[in-house]
């Protein structure tokens, strides 16, 4: 603000001599009719007036003493300002320094409340790891304290209330726990003989004495019957269906027995349930209604392959040797005879040689046509229920494929209802999913086999057929025509005496 006013009084002071300047000039154009200000009347003295280079020239003096004042105030403003400025750095220098000391004393100190906190953390871990431990560990004493008090009055040992009460240390009931177990082992891993009750196989209940073998095995003596025992429920025996009665006898003499038939039981109250014997029907059972889908299939394609093999055997019976003769009667011209044997023969190659020796007077191309119808006409018989084998053997897998979905869809459905805890209710969709499979490849295997098999039977048989009949007729053109008229009148007249037997 102070400048401002000093440029501005500067200003002024450079503008204000020439301004007067002019006004001396036009007053002294204007001449002497104009009374100058202040002016003396006529006849008085006149003061002396400055000139305008006095006023300028003072008015410079007056200027430059108004800018050394003010430069001279404008200096000591500099130089308290600078004063103040050097004051503030080195008091602003001072407070950096000191809160750069704090900051840097405070990042010690969180840097070691940081480490501090790790610690801290690192022991509330190892603290809650062993308070875990701990727990688990008491967990594991108490659910070994209720299996050993549990295994104890299975045999009748009770707790004794001072053990079972809470104050007593772990360590005493631990020992004791031991003790038990100990003097339990010694005595069921001798043999003992009791006088007991056990079922026989027929389920009829007999006294007699138990043998026991530790608490793993048992066999029954009576004169009723004896033999190895096994858990029947409730702590009941039953004898086991396997015949072990002389290895009970032995045993009950305190000999050593040759063979020592033994079933081991994991424990009393559980029952043995004895499997049955798997049986065929059985198996097929289990295989639901699918798989008897699938063997009645198989049993069908069974049928028909033995058919089919009938059918070809009655087709294929004494080919070659009949051929040969037919081919030996045409060389010789006596077309009759070759007649004859076809027709006492029943197989389709007869049938085709009889076709072909009938048209053997025709040219060579409708003769040709002639063995290929017949042998068209035959082919149906050879080929009869080939396609139907081999449908069979391609449905077989695809009905296992589908019992193994139905019987997995059943087992999923029980799964859902039940849960998976007892598996003999997942036995029934099981046995579906896997019996079914097994049955579809026992019978599509051999069905594809023994279609493929006969379908090769066929189809020589029908290139045999055309073979021969290939031979006679080339074995017929081969002769000369003088002859071919020769056997063809033979033949026909031939005909003629077997059409007219009274002639």
């Amino acid at each position: 603000m102070k400048k401002v006013l000093f440029l501005s009084l500067l200003l002024m002071l450079l503008v204000s001599p020439v301004t007067v300047a002019e006004d001396d000039a036009a007053a002294t154009a204007e001449g002497s009719s104009a009374p100058v200000p202040g002016a003396k009347p006529d006849g008085a003295a006149e003061p002396a007036v400055p000139s305008a280079q006095d006023v300028a020239k003072q008015e410079i003096i007056n200027l430059e003493t108004a800018y050394k004042r003010e430069y001279a105030f404008l200096a000591a403003q500099k130089r308290e300002l600078s004063e103040r400025l050097r004051r503030y750095q080195s008091s602003t220098r001072g407070e950096e320094q000191a809160l750069s000391s704090k900051i840097n004393v405070h990042e010690r100190q969180s840097v070691e409340r940081s480490a501090k906190i790790d610690e801290l953390t690192l022991q509330l871990n190892e603290a809650e790891r062993t308070e875990a431990a701990v727990g688990e560990r008491s967990e594991a004493l108490h659910i070994t304290y209720s299996q050993a008090e549990v295994a104890l009055k299975n045999h009748d040992i009770g707790m004794p209330a001072s053990i079972a009460d809470a104050q007593v240390s772990d360590l005493a009931k631990v020992g004791y726990f031991f003790k038990q177990a100990l003097s339990l082992i010694h005595g069921l891993g001798a043999i003992q003989t009791r006088a007991g009750e056990f079922f026989l196989e027929n389920g009829k209940q007999i006294q007699g004495d138990i043998i026991h073998l530790g608490n793993i095995a048992a066999y029954g003596i009576s004169e009723e019957g004896s033999g190895s025992l096994v858990p029947a429920g409730g702590g009941e025996f039953k004898t086991w269906k396997e015949p072990s009665a002389d290895t009970a006898i032995v045993l009950s003499k305190n000999e050593q027995p040759d063979i020592l038939k033994i079933f081991l039981f994991e424990s009393r109250t559980t029952a043995i349930d004895e499997s049955p014997e798997k049986t065929i029907l059985g198996i097929i059972n289990s295989g639901g209604i699918i798989g008897w889908i699938i063997v009645s299939l198989g049993a069908f394609a069974g049928l028909l392959v033995l058919i089919r093999a009938y059918l070809l055997q009655s087709n294929s019976t004494n080919t070659r040797e009949m051929s040969d003769q037919i081919i030996q009667k045409v060389a010789d011209g006596d077309l009759e005879a070759a007649r004859k044997i076809c027709e006492d023969g029943s197989s389709a190659i007869a049938r085709v040689l009889s076709n072909t020796l009938r048209h053997l007077k025709d040219d060579r191309d409708h003769m040709e046509s002639v063995v290929h119808e017949a042998i068209l006409q035959e082919s149906g018989a050879l080929d009869r229920f080939g396609s139907a084998i081999l449908v069979i053997a391609s449905v077989s897998p695809l009905l296992g494929l589908l019992g193994t979905v139905t019987g997995m869809i059943a087992t999923f459905d029980v799964i859902t209802e039940f849960g998976t805890g007892d598996p003999k209710l997942l036995s029934g969709g099981i046995s579906i999913a896997l019996v079914t499979t097994k049955l579809g490849l026992m019978i599509a295997i051999p069905a594809l086999l023994m279609g493929s098999l006969l379908s090769a039977w066929a189809r020589n048989i029908k290139r045999d057929m055309e073979h021969v009949a290939l031979r006679v007729t080339n074995a017929f053109l081969g002769k000369s025509d003088s002859e071919r008229s020769s056997a063809f009148a033979d033949a026909d007249e031939t005909l003629v005496l077997n059409n007219n037997p009274a002639t």
